[in-house]
């Protein structure tokens, strides 16, 4: 199948939320392959001179994590703006900030990030004393826990940043998925057309791709409900939003090559788009109907409870979609793959503060016991919210990435 999905699977052995990205480009079998860090499930007037907490410097919480399992825990969700309530000293503050003063939020982390490569540096600088080897052991634990701190302030930053660019576009982020008394949790508002506008024609044509893969003809029915599994609905966040991260990214080097009018020709696009179209909806011959329910996005639900169009409704040939399928295998995995163990955490906490931590249980037989899985009442309205938040977040995530690598480096690839 000539396709290109980016997903989230959840092994046997895996936590709930731990990603493995899947890119389909030949008709008979898609590239498996982990992002590159694994995961751990576990802030008008101020002086322009903002004053910023030191690591490792301990000062009052201005705000209290959030229990992923039970929203009763913490502070009611009208006072939240974001469902993840950062740790960190540094967090906390940008999370004060965040609230008090949205538009300080990129000096305070610019001034954050000078702190950290300063601090960086001088830990690099210092020599391993000539000592006893306790006094090494000591002395190289202190570096890893400096280190480790310098990374959650890092994570959180992306976050923060994240956060801010949702209020800049004044979305509101949903809150931790729970029922009201008729027992739906799609109680937020509708912010279709705003999340919308956020990205370029054509990434926005393959989110409609994207959303007709999981909607079917249900696209536009946006009141009736359907019951689901949240660990599945869960899964597809995350897999919405590192799909949003790669949309961006390749979005961003074909908005640069067309530009630089180096795109191939129209008429070149037109013809393999049919093609490619055709390929795609094709029910019959081999690989048909079980390489069908192989796509990733499709297998995201079993029994095709909420795809009702079935596989290839709606797919539309675009010209984002078809310069994609022109990479190498190489260049898809490259851009493909989340480039940061920070970016990863945020993705895996993030969907975790807004579903919360489920209860997974294995059989003798190693595969996962659904038994205690929570259903959950949503519409069709409410789910293609949830989709367009993720996607849009994984776009997001992107940009800070890149704006906060420029300033300070910690991406790997």
């Amino acid at each position: 199948m000539d396709t290109v999905a980016a997903t989230v699977l959840r092994s046997a052995a895996a936590t709930p939320y731990k990603p493995y990205i899947l890119i389909g480009k030949s008709r008979s079998s898609f590239a498996r392959f982990p992002s590159n860090s694994r995961f751990t499930l576990k802030q008008q007037q101020l002086s322009s001179s903002i004053f910023l907490p030191r690591q490792g410097h301990r000062r009052r919480s201005l705000v209290v994590r959030a229990a992923a399992s039970s929203p009763e825990s913490s502070d009611s969700s009208s006072n939240k703006i974001a469902p993840l309530q950062l740790e960190s000293p540094i967090g906390q503050f940008l999370s004060q900030i965040l609230k008090d003063h949205p538009h300080l939020v990129p000096a305070a982390v610019d001034q954050q990030l000078e702190q950290l490569q300063t601090d960086r540096d001088a830990d690099q600088q210092k020599q391993d004393p000539s000592a006893s080897s306790t006094d090494l052991v000591l002395y190289r634990r202190i570096a890893e826990v400096k280190a480790n701190e310098r990374r959650k302030a890092v994570e959180e930053i992306l976050y923060a940043l994240v956060v801010q660019k949702f209020m800049d576009a004044n979305i509101s982020l949903i809150p931790f998925i729970s029922p009201d008394p008729s027992g739906r949790v799609d109680s937020w508002p509708t912010e279709d057309r705003k999340l919308e506008k956020i990205h370029s024609h054509e990434a926005y044509e393959m989110i409609q791709n994207h959303l007709n893969l999981i909607l079917g003809n249900r696209i536009g029915d946006s009141t009736s409900v359907a019951q689901i599994s949240k660990l599945r609905v869960g899964q597809l966040y995350a897999a919405s939003v590192m799909y949003g991260y790669f949309l961006k990214r390749v979005d961003q080097r074909f908005q640069l090559e067309k530009t630089m009018k180096v795109l191939p020709s129209a008429a070149e696009e037109e013809s393999s788009f049919h093609q490619n179209a055709m390929d795609d909806t094709r029910p019959s011959g081999e690989g048909g109907i079980s390489h069908v329910m192989s796509h990733p996005e499709v297998s995201t639900w079993p029994g095709g409870d909420v795809s009702p169009g079935g596989f290839g409704y709606g797919i539309k040939p675009t010209r984002l979609r078809n310069y994609v399928m022109s990479f190498d295998s190489e260049t898809l995995q490259r851009y493909a793959t989340i480039r940061s163990k920070e970016a990863v955490g945020i993705i895996e906490k993030h969907t975790e503060a807004l579903f919360g931590r489920p209860e997974i249980v294995m059989t003798p037989e190693g595969s996962v016991d659904s038994s205690k899985d929570e259903n959950i009442k949503i519409s069709f309205g409410g789910l293609k919210r949830l989709v367009l938040e993720a996607v849009t977040f994984g776009s997001f995530l992107w940009d800070v990435e890149s704006y906060v690598e420029s300033r300070y480096h910690f991406v790997l690839n």
